[in-house]
């Protein structure tokens, strides 16, 4: 990068600016192009100010040679500094041969610049921190390319706490940079000595250099950030602390002048010229006032004054402040960064718009009270602003998903105004095991409103629990009822049990769940399991009648009572093969606890169900190391088989097959399932997302055991199973061992070529489906699932078309995996997310934090989100 360094410290110097060289250089070691322009001399305290009615004149200062230790780190400064750049005598021409010559300690100044091309040289300026970015942006360096980040400092002192930061030179160059639309960073060094070990200013370089590289890589790119305030204590042991987001502490001076008296006399040209001035204006009062009556009372006593800040002040107010502010990081030994805006923070957003009424003056300028005119009724109208201010809301958006993260600030930002929310960093950010800091301390006032959309693991479920009112997050506490697939086998029995007529009942399959830890033990987790046992005894029954036992019309129990002619024995084995094929009930086998189709296997004998546990049973190993890393060893092996055990699934669900499948030629008859975005609120209403996406396997549909001579436990899953994360970029050629493309797996249902009475009635089967199933579990299985007012959760829901034109669930999952969605349909996602957070987020903002008319009125238009059941569960806010 191009990086512009400005300071308020000046050039360098033991006395007033010891950092800024020893941070030039490790930028320059990193690759960086360094600019430096600097004022000439120490101008502290003087935040964005420039100098009006002044000629800014530059002077050239050159560091020492890399060889050299860097300037300002040590007193030990040639000739008495008197040569240094701390020397105003630049025009001494004696001192000026005498740098050329040897150049100094801390480096030289010159009244012209270099003619020797490559000669490092910095820029001074009789100006501000401020004047130092206007004047280094556009009219030195244009040679070296745009600047691409602009870094104020590092600051001989700390800028935390509003007290620091308002009056800073250090904050005043970063802010000019960011109203000029540079990226800026205000750098400061905390120190808590004045004897500064070079050691310690190394690490705290190196630091410096790796926290605006990371800042640099993740600017947001939404404006939500002008600059960075970054301070940096310098303790011994500041590379090993935290580097943390914190907010400035709003803090104030005592009570009392931060100015201490100081003997003075009228001397000078300036202050005789006062002088004069008082005395002339003392004889005006005399003769045109009272008569020099209150003379005396008019006097002053002449003093100076000396600029004596108060730090006590600022330092209290940390200790007394709750922990997470800037202030608070550093004293801890942590380097604080808190982003900002290059803006006046806007108070009293509630007034904003209304007209200040200023009534009637007591007397005027001509004794006339003026009479106020009332306006009728028909003239009288309101500003077309807002009337009622929007508590800001912090946003702790953090969805740990690189596809989804955006869309989801997308939708914030589409939704809501930019003054309803403000985006902060959460804790598990900071330290993804443990963080020290807890939610509330992060925020500005004990009762402000936050909004946490994060994993589920990141949530603070403690915090909303105890801020009901103040808090909104984006999970449900307890909701596995719902996406443990026993638990939702439960949920189905136990509704459809007491209400026989509910649509469950048509379109879930029933469920066999059992428990399995080894695979011996398989055949005593069955026991129970009644109607797959039964099923797959008849299974059983119909193979050995293919197999050329007994007739299969004998054997089947929904064929013939075989009085039909006999036949020949071809046609005999035939109507057995095929008698056989319509007969046979596949079986699919699901882990409960498993997500992204692992596990997933189809059987239909209880062989094949024994071959698949059997499979997944860890080979014995003498050695008991060779047993740790096979455990160890997860996901995928280079055969490409999910290498699971039946001790850490344990939970297991088996339902029928469903067979055969809704088959589009148009898409080479391949299976697929449709998924559907689900949003629930509160407790409880349950939307739909009406945009629903189909989900196709990899390779067209066969039906299982179809293949002549298969083996039953290796059915080709690709023809199968619609989990798109299953699937490979390309399938290897059965005749080459090149790759080919695989077929488009996401395409919108909408788009799919069915009629649209086929579209409305699954559509309407769907939404049927997903109402019930929400009611059910939150009644039913109250235990299990617990819809929090405070809480609102998505869903991808998945169904199965039958031949018949039936929908099927097949699965609930929570956090649902949208990247599947992939790039080509990532609107979908973002349009879903966009009605997320206008029923969910939206009351909870309140109705002023609309992003406006265009925003406001979709909420009346169709915005894809349909409302298919809302219960009453008796719980408020």
């Amino acid at each position: 990068m191009h990086i512009l360094v400005v300071n308020d410290d000046g050039p360098p110097s033991p006395h007033s600016s010891p950092y800024v060289h020893s941070l030039v250089r490790e930028l320059q070691a990193h690759g960086h192009t360094v600019s430096v322009c600097l004022p000439h001399t120490q101008r502290s305290w003087i935040g964005k100010a420039h100098m009006i009615g002044q000629t800014v004149k530059p002077m050239y200062y050159r560091p020492p040679p890399p060889s050299a230790p860097a300037a300002g780190l040590t007193d030990e400064d040639d000739n008495n500094d008197e040569n240094s750049s701390n020397s105003n005598s630049a025009d001494n021409s004696a001192a000026t041969n005498q740098q050329q010559q040897r150049p100094l300690r801390h480096g030289t100044t010159h009244a012209r610049p270099s003619t020797r091309p490559g000669t490092e040289e910095w820029i001074l300026v009789d100006g501000t921190p401020a004047s130092c970015v206007q004047i280094g942006l556009y009219h030195f360096f244009r040679d070296r390319g745009p600047v691409d980040l602009v870094v104020s400092g590092p600051n001989y002192g700390r800028n935390t706490t509003a007290v620091f930061a308002l009056s800073s030179g250090t904050l005043g160059g970063a802010l000019e940079a960011a109203v000029c639309r540079h990226r800026a960073i205000a750098l400061s060094y905390a120190f808590f000595t004045r004897n500064h070990d070079t050691a310690i200013i190394e690490k705290a370089s190196r630091q410096s250099v790796r926290v605006i590289e990371a800042l640099a890589r993740g600017w947001p790119d939404d404006g939500s950030v002008d600059l960075y305030s970054v301070n940096v204590p310098l303790l011994e042991g500041l590379e090993e602390g935290k580097v943390l987001y914190t907010g400035m502490l709003q803090n104030y001076w005592g009570a009392g002048s931060c100015f201490t008296e100081v003997e003075g006399s009228v001397n000078g040209e300036d202050e005789d010229e006062e002088r004069i001035r008082e005395e002339e204006g003392q004889v005006e009062e005399d003769e045109g006032g009272d008569g020099g009556k209150s003379a005396a009372a008019a006097c002053h006593t002449h003093k100076h004054f000396k600029w004596s800040p108060r730090f006590a002040d600022v330092y209290n107010s940390v200790d007394e402040a709750p922990p997470g502010n800037d202030g608070w990081a550093v004293k801890e030994g942590h380097t604080s960064v808190t982003p900002l805006k290059a803006n006046f923070f806007q108070a009293a957003t509630q007034m904003h718009g209304q007209e200040l009424q200023l009534g009637v003056s007591r007397s005027s300028t001509f004794g006339v009270v003026p009479k106020k005119k009332e306006a009728p009724p028909s003239q009288v109208q309101d500003l077309p602003i807002r009337k009622q201010g929007v508590a800001q809301v912090c946003a702790l958006i953090d969805y740990d998903d690189e596809y989804v993260q955006p869309l989801i600030l997308s939708a914030l930002k589409s939704v809501l105004s930019p003054e309803s929310y403000t985006l902060i960093k959460p804790p598990s950010t900071w330290s993804k095991s443990s963080p020290e800091i807890s939610l509330g301390e992060l925020l500005p006032q004990p009762n402000a409103k936050v909004l946490q959309i994060m994993p589920y693991e990141s949530l603070d479920f403690d915090y909303a629990a105890t801020h009901p009112d103040t808090c909104l997050v984006n999970s449900y506490v307890i909701r596995k009822a719902l996406i443990r697939k026993h638990f939702l086998s439960a949920t189905v029995d136990n509704w459809v049990a007491k209400h026989p007529d509910s649509v469950l009942k048509t379109h879930v399959k029933r469920s066999e769940a059992f428990e399995v830890d080894f695979a011996e033990f398989l055949d005593d987790a069955l026991v129970e399991a009644f109607d797959l046992r039964e099923s797959l005894e008849r299974n059983a029954a119909l193979e050995y009648a293919g197999n050329g036992g007994d007739d299969a019309e004998s054997v089947a129990e929904r064929e013939d009572d075989g009085t039909a002619p006999a036949a020949a024995a071809a046609t005999t084995t035939t109507t057995a093969a095929e008698t056989k094929e319509r007969a046979v009930e596949w079986w699919i086998l699901k882990p409960s606890m498993s997500d992204r189709g692992q596990g997933i296997r189809l059987f239909s004998t209880m062989e094949q169900l024994q071959a698949i546990f059997d499979e997944w049973e860890p080979e014995s190993s003498d050695n008991e190391d060779e047993e740790e890393r096979e455990d160890d060893d997860g996901g995928e092996d280079d055969d490409g088989k999910d290498h699971i055990m039946t001790s850490h699934l344990r939970h297991f669900v088996a339902q029928p097959y469903i067979h055969p499948p809704l088959l589009l030629p148009e898409l080479d008859n391949r299976k697929f399932h449709i998924r559907v975005y689900v949003l629930c609120v509160g407790s409880l209403k349950v939307y739909v997302y009406r945009d629903m996406l189909a989900l196709f396997a990899a390779k067209p549909y066969q039906a299982p055991g179809s293949s002549p001579g298969s083996d039953p436990n290796g059915l080709d899953l690709d023809a199968h199973l619609t989990n798109t994360c299953l699937q490979q970029t390309g399938t290897v050629s059965a005749d080459h061992d090149e790759k080919t493309a695989t077929p488009d797996p996401v395409h919108r249902f909408r788009d799919l070529p069915l009629t649209p009475d086929q579209l409305a009635s699954i559509t309407a089967q769907i939404s049927a489906v997903t109402g019930e199933l929400f009611e059910a579990a939150a009644r039913a299985m109250p235990v299990h699932f617990q819809p929090a007012p405070q809480s609102f959760e998505v869903y991808g829901l998945d169904f199965l078309v039958d031949a018949e034109g039936t929908a099927w669930l097949l699965e609930v999952n929570a956090f649902p995996d949208f990247k599947q969605t992939g790039a080509g349909l990532s609107e979908v996602v973002s349009g879903f997310w966009e009605g997320v957070v206008r029923k969910a987020v939206g009351p909870f903002v309140g109705p002023a934090g609309s992003a406006g008319a265009g925003a406001a009125g979709k909420e009346n238009d169709d915005d894809g989100m349909v409302l298919v059941r809302e219960v009453d569960l008796g719980r408020r806010w």
